[in-house]
């Protein structure tokens, strides 16, 4: 699906302030201009749509091109719980868990990344069991395997934005060459179900750019059952299934007391959203909570916004200046004289989220 179809349809969605990731249009438009030219998509183009780089630079080392679009599957393969084992990639594609033999990445920028593999690949990867910090595709020597160039925000970099974006589940797999106390010593091993909490972009260990997706693993889920794309029969009731959506809901004493000073107004907007039950605004920290990014909860890295512009600042659609100019909108960052907003804080969610990074 296009970005522009999806920005139509977006405008027809309901936003709920329970749900953690949210359908702006405003956002989805940004997003279809500052990724500027739409990609060729392996579903529609030969030979997986794949470019062809450098011959000194793997730009698509982590993406799948190898035809397998139809029929994505976003959680566990029926016949493969968590912890089922696999010797060879061969294995995994035929299992249906990790299709692509070689990329460690399976998805496309229209449907997001349904399965990753950990396997060494890259040297910015950081693994901490429940929480993984998992580095995009591209850029890397073909002889040696190094980091020489900077990470495009394209195709599989996209579909894991995209995950992150609209909620998807991401399998993860970790081979035997992932240097991690995680990892099997042989083989692969399918290891349940994570989200994308959230993706920036750094310099690396080499000094270039960088792509970093932040996977949060998800409690036990049941399994789904993949729909045939070939069938014909036209349904008569869509099937319910019971699903759960797994979100961190923040409402610290601190987060509080800075919506209680605007008064549950967006300092972006100015709108003020009131509910059966009172008013509801959401708290936004400027440095992100937790590793890597190790934010603290205070007042300096909090800011009060409706969820509309909440989606915009973590997925880099709004940016905020020194002078609390907003690129990307209209006007500026309204602060009350008791609300100090730490400048350091802003400095690295520009470097890190900054649209011109």
């Amino acid at each position: 699906m296009h970005f522009e179809s999806i920005s139509k349809a977006a405008t027809q969605t309901t936003m709920d302030p329970r749900t953690r990731k949210r359908h702006s249009p405003e956002l989805l438009s940004y997003i279809a201009k500052e990724l500027g030219r739409q990609l060729r998509d392996p579903q529609y183009e030969p030979h997986g749509g794949k470019e062809q780089p450098p011959k000194s630079v793997i730009g698509d080392a982590r993406l799948s091109s190898d035809g397998f679009e139809s029929g994505r599957v976003f959680g566990h393969i029926p016949g493969h719980p968590e912890g089922s084992r696999f010797e060879s990639r061969a294995e995994l594609s035929e299992a249906g868990v990790h299709r692509p033999t070689v990329a460690g990445i399976s998805g496309s920028a229209r449907e997001g990344a349904d399965s990753i593999v950990l396997s060494g690949g890259y040297e910015d990867d950081q693994d901490f069991g429940d929480a993984i910090v998992y580095t995009g595709h591209g850029g890397r020597d073909q002889e040696t395997g190094r980091q020489v160039a900077d990470q495009n925000f394209s195709r599989g970099n996209r579909a894991l934005a995209h995950s992150s974006l609209h909620g998807l589940p991401v399998r993860v797999v970790r081979g035997w060459g992932h240097d991690s106390p995680y990892s099997p010593s042989t083989g692969y091993r399918y290891d349940g179900l994570y989200l994308v909490d959230d993706y920036w972009h750094e310099p690396g260990r080499s000094g270039f750019r960088v792509w970093r997706y932040r996977l949060i693993k998800l409690p036990d889920q049941p399994e789904v059952e993949r729909l045939d794309a070939e069938s014909t029969e036209a349904p008569s009731a869509p099937p319910r299934q019971e699903t759960t959506v797994q979100r961190i809901v923040r409402d610290t004493k601190q987060a509080r007391r800075i919506k209680e000073l605007y008064d549950y107004s967006c300092q972006m907007c100015g709108t003020r959203l009131e509910g059966l039950s009172g008013p509801y605004a959401e708290a936004a920290h400027i440095r992100p909570l937790g590793a890597p990014h190790h934010g603290p909860d205070t007042p300096d890295n909090i800011l009060c916004l409706c969820p509309n512009h909440h989606v915009l600042l973590d997925h880099g659609g709004v940016e905020i200046g020194e002078d609390f100019s907003l690129a990307g909108e209209v006007g500026k960052l309204t602060v009350h004289p008791q609300h100090r907003i730490s400048e350091e804080h802003l400095r690295y969610r520009r470097e890190h989220y900054g649209t011109n990074g």
